[in-house]
């Protein structure tokens, strides 16, 4: 015979396990891929591009433009650099990664690295900054000659 206090634990734990059926149950499913997530519509990748092109065409129509405009600023600032896909976004490298950019909801995510944020860090007022990361929200308009600074700095000083 279980004591009332058993009882109670057997119940938490039973209400704990149909809880964790109800998340399962409550999975989103991509159409398109047939992958599971916990959210309605998680943004994902159905294939990993392994194209700045091919990463563009998957993000929104609306947020295109830009980061074809990104793509030009950094291309032209260093055009020495290569293109590729790292970590799933859009890469320069010379011999290593440079910069980094990617789509998100409410930004464009900048990736020069942590020394360049502060190198740059006067620069950058006004903007979310963290480590490593500028954030460039969509509704400002793009600072096209800061990113070709950022993007000379980190050719110059990365490229080694």
């Amino acid at each position: 015979m279980k004591s009332p206090g058993g009882l109670m634990l057997l119940r938490e734990e039973s209400e704990r396990k149909r809880t964790m059926e109800e998340v399962k149950k409550m999975k989103w499913k991509c159409p398109k891929c047939g992958r599971e997530f916990e959210r309605k519509d998680q943004q994902h990748y159905c294939e990993k591009p392994q194209t700045i092109d091919e990463y563009i065409d998957q993000q929104d129509e609306k947020v295109r433009p830009r980061l074809r405009e990104i793509r030009r600023i950094i291309s032209e600032a260093i055009p020495e650099a290569q293109e590729c896909i790292s970590w799933s976004m859009p890469t320069y490298k010379k011999g290593r990664n440079l910069i980094h950019f990617a789509a998100s909801k409410k930004h464009i995510g900048l990736y020069p690295g942590g020394e360049a944020t502060g190198v740059f860090a006067e620069d950058l007022a006004g903007y979310n900054v963290s480590k490593g990361t500028i954030r460039l929200p969509y509704d400002k308009e793009l600072p096209a000659d800061l990113i070709t600074k950022i993007a000379r700095w980190c050719f110059e000083e990365y490229k080694k």
